[in-house]
């Protein structure tokens, strides 16, 4: 015969079936300890990003009038943003600029972190912190920095103009483009090569022995293992640089103001100007929230592709 269950030491038999009862009353029950830690940063975020967020929709259907005041237009905001031509110029002037920096920072980056990867590169570590440096620099004193090489006059360009005998201006608005995307690449490559070298250094060795020995060169190696296994860190660095551009406000103001005329505002600059230098307040929150939902769809795309398509 079986022996019958004993309780455990030092418990009255029946206090152990109290203590498993509870037990198992307590399984099905929420268990909230966690808030106690998550309460201070849940506080936090809802005063300055729930709160705001809610808000910046809530005045975006009203309208400012210089006769009778705040007044409710529920929709009217949105429709005017739909045909308004200095909205969709920034928007225009934003989305190019993305389509062709990307790219470029990502080649950058990819090959900086295969560089580092290879072992090959003397210096190393100099190399990661001189590349990472850019990004910790300051926007306002990397715009400083750059104002002062860019400068026609005064700057670096304006010597070499002297010493040449040139009149080169790079922030010309027809090259004024190109000029940001190098700050741009100048500032964030650095930071995408470290989330590159970081996910180079998960990929198993094993792999590129296992296609050494299976006859397989570098280059295959690399299209077959390396740029497969890379593809989420790809798609993540494309998602931080795109949300990155977009949202870029104290370069192009530091350097351009968004001038001559609105000719190389931004988004971002254009819904400062819409707000504190125009006080629509309305207008410019309707084209806030707008810009936040294309965040927040980007966002999700990248999840959904994150995870093979599940939610």
């Amino acid at each position: 015969m079986a022996a019958a269950p004993q309780p455990a030491v030092g418990i009255l038999p029946e206090k152990a079936d109290l203590h498993t009862a509870e037990a198992r009353v307590n399984k099905h029950k929420a268990d909230w300890r966690g808030w106690k830690f998550m309460w201070p940063f849940a506080v936090v975020f809802v005063f300055v990003f729930i709160i705001p967020i809610v808000y910046a929709i809530y005045i975006s259907f009203f309208k400012k009038q210089m006769v009778g005041g705040t007044k409710f237009v529920g929709f009217e905001n949105y429709a005017r943003l739909i045909q308004d031509p200095q909205f969709w110029s920034s928007v225009g002037r934003v989305t190019i600029f993305t389509v062709f920096q990307v790219p470029i920072m990502l080649f950058l980056a990819a090959a900086m972190a295969l560089a580092l990867d290879s072992m090959k590169l003397h210096g190393t570590k100099f190399f990661r912190i001189s590349t990472f440096l850019p990004y910790a620099v300051p926007a306002v004193v990397s715009t400083m920095i750059w104002g002062f090489v860019y400068g026609a006059k005064y700057g670096l360009v304006g010597s070499l103009n002297d010493f040449l005998g040139t009149n080169i201006d790079v922030l010309n608005p027809d090259v004024l483009l190109a000029s940001i995307a190098n700050i741009n690449t100048w500032e964030y490559a650095g930071y995408n090569m470290l989330i590159f070298y970081s996910s180079l250094s998960t990929i198993p060795h094993s792999l590129y022995e296992a296609a050494s020995i299976d006859g397989a060169n570098s280059f295959q190696s690399f299209l077959r293992i390396t740029v497969p296994m890379l593809s989420p860190t790809t798609f993540l660095v494309v998602l931080l640089s795109t949300v990155n551009l977009l949202k870029e406000y104290a370069l192009v103001q530091g350097i351009t103001q968004g001038g001559p005329g609105l000719s190389t505002t931004y988004i971002i600059q254009y819904i400062f100007d819409k707000g504190f230098n125009q006080m629509e307040y309305g207008y410019a929150s309707a084209i806030s929230t707008v810009v936040m939902i294309v965040f927040a769809l980007i966002a999700y795309a990248q999840f959904k592709v994150n995870n093979g398509g599940e939610t």
